[in-house]
């Protein structure tokens, strides 16, 4: 079992940053890939960013490029999601996930926490 706890959400203006950052309990952290996603209201949850066990490779989604970055402490047992530029359109809860294996979908996860709200205003 691992367990998942985001924070750092908010409330920032249009070309803002917030930094995410998702705690793990459980599994040995270090053998997990994780993920980050989001859901804003009335959409489906959709991938934005995910990393490999040692953070040596990383895939985002294509409107995330160049503007958010995953990260992770494997002393820390966390993962982190940098996120600057922030638009309206970020607007929604954030997720992370783990599983074994790096994916970029939401089927490939069995591990999620319970979301924190980012909220982007014009």
């Amino acid at each position: 079992q691992v367990q998942l706890s985001e924070s750092g959400g908010g409330l920032v203006q249009a070309g803002g940053s917030l930094r995410l950052s998702c705690a793990a309990s459980g599994r040995t952290f270090s053998t997990l890939a994780m993920g980050w996603f989001r859901q804003a209201p009335g959409k489906e949850r959709e991938f934005v960013a995910a990393i490999n066990w040692s953070g040596g490779i990383t895939y985002y989604a294509d409107f995330v490029k160049g503007r958010f970055t995953i990260a992770r402490d494997n002393v820390k047992n966390t993962v982190y999601l940098q996120m600057n530029s922030l638009k309206p359109e970020d607007t929604a809860v954030y997720y992370c996930a783990a599983d074994r294996t790096v994916r970029d979908t939401v089927g490939g996860y069995a591990y999620w926490g319970q979301g924190t709200q980012v909220t982007v205003s014009s």
